[in-house]
């Protein structure tokens, strides 16, 4: 009897087990793309630019569906060789609006990374959209020779793709690459090309095969500011008395081609064109509505810095106490005060906060991690974050100031390999109730009658242990 009554209950967890699996399985193969043969490009317009520190990549593709469904998305693939480097992908329509991407991934190519684009009208059979893909590199332009001395100019080298690595097949393709010097050592020459002031143009190149690939190497003169921000700790702190603080801790250093030999600051000083590849100063925006700017380092304040004021920013031209040299590394602390009612938004006891993950610190900066922490008032409950893109959150503190009791919740995430494109807004939604505004000037209140108590109470009491005795007149 008993082994009767089991099997129901081994049943039941027969099928939760099957069920679960169904649900993993779906959930897995959410992420899991294939490659349509139906999809085609007709042309690629590639624009690779290596004038600065980073490689950005833009693609003017034109899709043309072959089959006679219709396609409503397509996929971008990184090859193995660069995929470590790519900090941002995006991708546009005609009409310049952002497309909706995925990663994800296809069986049998797990050496690649893939995205999905998301179109936001299907292409039809033998329809011709055009689309803007543009890909961020870092770290992918290496200095060769790695060291030089303080006279010299650097020379980096980039190796990518001659041809766009795609998935699908390629009925004609050029590249354009941008140096913005005529100073170059060595170049991949591969007909038809040519090369004039500060550019190479390739192609155009026809019928490509999916996944075609032919190494582009270019030696060549760069001597922008190779700054890599290694990590950046960007503090807000939120107040409902009409003042948020930014605070933010910000560690540099130059990663260009090492300084081989002494440094002369004499050289330096008398000669502009000395140290090409240093960096003597950059310029750091910050919101129009910045106000009670300071700038420190370990040392105490840094007075070599000017601010400049303009309509949409307020434009901080950032000094170091030494130039940047590379392998050099400079440390400090940025912040200011912005009005409140310009990020915070309120509806009843409901509040929305909205400001950027990470700011603009220099051009084509390129960040190694960002961490974001937001500290909200005390009281503030039901926190949700909406984020732009995919970050790692980071385990809820509390931050303790003056007056508070239970202490300021803190809501903080980071992220890696941040450029200009991740400088976008964040959503913050809390409760707080109204009334809670009245506990600090309460606490202040009630600490200055207990000491006002306290001091009549003192003022009236004898606490004396022995009485003087006057002596009574006859």
């Amino acid at each position: 009897m008993s082994k009767i009554k089991m099997l129901p209950a081994m049943a039941k967890l027969r099928i939760s087990f099957v069920f679960l699996l169904y649900i993993l399985i779906k959930c897995e193969s959410a992420n899991v793309d294939s490659i349509s043969s139906d999809i085609r490009l007709k042309n690629v317009d590639r624009l690779v630019d290596i004038s600065s520190q980073l490689v950005k990549i833009t693609s003017k593709i034109t899709l043309e569906n072959t089959g006679a469904s219709p396609v409503k998305n397509f996929l971008i693939a990184i090859e193995e060789s660069a995929k470590n480097n790519v900090a941002f992908v995006g991708a546009k329509d005609s009409n310049n609006k952002d497309l909706k991407l995925v990663e994800t991934t296809v069986k049998g190519y797990e050496y690649v990374r893939f995205w999905r684009v998301e179109l936001k009208d299907a292409i039809n059979s033998g329809a011709t959209p055009l689309v803007t893909v543009e890909t961020v590199f870092t770290k992918a332009l290496l200095p060769y020779p790695t060291a030089i001395t303080q006279q010299e100019d650097q020379l980096v080298k980039y190796i990518g793709n001659l041809y766009t690595y795609s998935p699908y097949y390629i009925t004609s393709m050029k590249t354009s690459v941008v140096l913005n010097t005529k100073s170059v050592e060595t170049f991949t020459k591969v007909k038809p090309f040519t090369q004039q002031d500060g550019m190479i143009q390739y192609g155009p190149y026809p019928n490509l095969k999916p996944f075609s690939e032919k190494e582009l190497l270019i030696h060549y003169k760069n001597n922008a500011p190779f700054l890599t921000v290694t990590r950046v700790e960007r503090l807000i702190e939120v107040s409902h008395w009409g003042n948020i603080a930014v605070e933010e801790v910000i560690e540099i250093e130059h990663t260009g081609a090492k300084l081989k030999g002494p440094f002369s600051r004499y050289d330096y000083q008398q000669d502009h064109h000395s140290g090409p590849a240093s960096v003597r100063s950059y310029k750091t925006l910050l919101p129009a509505a910045a106000s009670d700017v300071y700038y420190r380092d370990t040392n105490g304040n840094i007075s070599t810095s000017n601010m400049k004021v303009k309509k949409d920013s307020v434009e901080l031209d950032l000094r170091p106490r030494y130039p940047l040299f590379g392998g050099w590394r400079t440390h400090y602390t940025l912040g200011y005060n912005v009005p409140s009612y310009e990020y915070l938004y309120q509806s009843g006891s409901d509040y929305l906060l909205k400001m950027r993950i990470v700011d603009h610190i220099f051009d084509d900066m390129q960040v190694d991690e960002v961490v974001t922490k937001i500290i909200l008032p005390e009281g503030s409950t039901s926190v949700k974050v909406n984020l732009p893109y995919p970050v790692t959150r980071l385990p809820d503190s509390l931050h303790f100031t003056y007056l508070d009791t239970k202490g300021r919740p803190v809501i903080s995430f980071s992220k890696k390999n941040i450029v200009e494109n991740h400088i976008q807004d964040f959503q913050l939604r809390y409760t707080f109730p109204r009334l809670l505004m009245l506990q600090e000037p309460l606490l202040v209140v009630g600490f200055l009658f207990a000491l006002f108590l306290c001091v009549i109470v003192y003022v009236r009491l004898d606490f004396s242990i022995h009485k003087s005795e006057h002596p009574h007149k006859e």
